[in-house]
């Protein structure tokens, strides 16, 4: 008998078949996290399915619950500090950090976690400690039914992504700004405490760098996958373009110059805003609920943040390092 129940959710969708997210509530009030994970073959089968998971009433309070949850599924941890993030985060647990420090007016465009570095998590773990009085919600995107979508409206733009990656550039300040989205100093990005080491992590990792005036730091990575193949051999729209055209603007960056195509040629604008609206026509809003824990396979779901008002507070949790060989 399962342990788990399988629950509509407003605003719920169906892709070839398979409800998207899936919403899982306990089946009887005893049920707990160890009952849940000891069917880890009918979990895997239903992330793979479905692209998410979002388990409800499983009694998940606070940020050490939630470490335990995120725990008991037995993935390896990607800590924060090992990251290539650019979001200003906060560490709770070795293993849990706040989403994202950004102001709550500020949108998250939709994205792959870390699909502009090459060391990227295939899972990751969201938890709603308090959602807000309103707004906030996590829009969730399905990238292999984008890439479908865009392959039909744009067939050239997509076999240029295929063809020729795309490298993305970012100038980081020395000390972390709260005020941005991607405001995380180099120091932190790079997990170094000096311009030297920076240049030796940046040189390991096949990036170019120019040093500016008050210490900040242009990065370019090397040309990355637009197009990308899953572990299971479907392909997602795997990347950071709509993040970047239309979110990565602060006072040290320009949205319009953060991605070029990997030969360095400048994407049509006309080709990056139409992947921005036949994506968000097919977004699925989670409204969060005090308590909720998402589970998303990364390679397949794009997730971003809606802006919000009040208190929210939502927070993250990476699993198993994929890296570019």
């Amino acid at each position: 008998m399962s342990v788990f129940e399988i629950q509509p959710v407003v605003g719920q969708q169906s892709h070839h078949g398979a409800a998207f997210p899936l919403l899982l509530t306990p089946a009887q009030a005893g049920n707990s996290v160890a009952d849940l994970v000891g069917q880890p073959l009918e979990l895997t089968d239903l992330l793979s399915r479905h692209g998410a998971l979002v388990f409800r009433d499983w009694s998940v309070g606070c940020d050490s619950e939630f470490d335990q949850f995120v725990t008991a599924f037995g993935f390896d941890n990607f800590a924060y500090r090992e990251s290539l993030s650019n979001a200003v985060r906060r560490n709770r647990t070795p293993r849990v950090f706040t989403a994202n420090e950004a102001p709550a007016e500020i949108e998250i465009f939709l994205h792959h976690e870390m699909a502009q570095t090459p060391r990227f998590p295939s899972h990751l773990f969201f938890f709603c400690e308090k959602a807000s009085a309103d707004g906030g919600a996590t829009p969730l995107c399905r990238s292999d039914v984008l890439l479908e979508n865009l392959q039909k409206r744009l067939p050239e733009f997509v076999k240029r992504c295929r063809q020729r990656g795309g490298r993305y550039t970012l100038t980081m300040p020395g000390s972390a700004d709260q005020s941005s989205g991607q405001g995380r100093s180099w120091r932190e990005t790079l997990n170094v405490s000096s311009p030297d080491q920076a240049e030796h992590r940046l040189a390991s990792l096949g990036y170019q760098w120019l040093w500016l005036s008050e210490d900040c730091l242009r990065v370019t990575t090397p040309t990355l996958p637009l197009v990308r193949k899953t572990p299971n051999g479907g392909e997602v729209f795997f990347n950071q373009l709509i993040a970047a055209f239309c979110g990565w603007q602060d006072q040290r960056n320009n949205r319009t110059r953060s991605v070029t195509y990997g030969d360095g040629t400048d994407f049509d604008e006309s080709d990056l805003q139409a992947a921005v609206e036949t994506a968000y026509d097919s977004v699925y809003d989670h409204e969060w609920q005090a308590g909720d824990v998402a589970l998303l396979d990364n390679y397949r779901v794009m997730h971003g943040r809606r802006p919000f008002t009040g208190q929210r507070s939502v927070l993250a949790s990476l699993c198993e390092i994929v890296a570019e060989h």
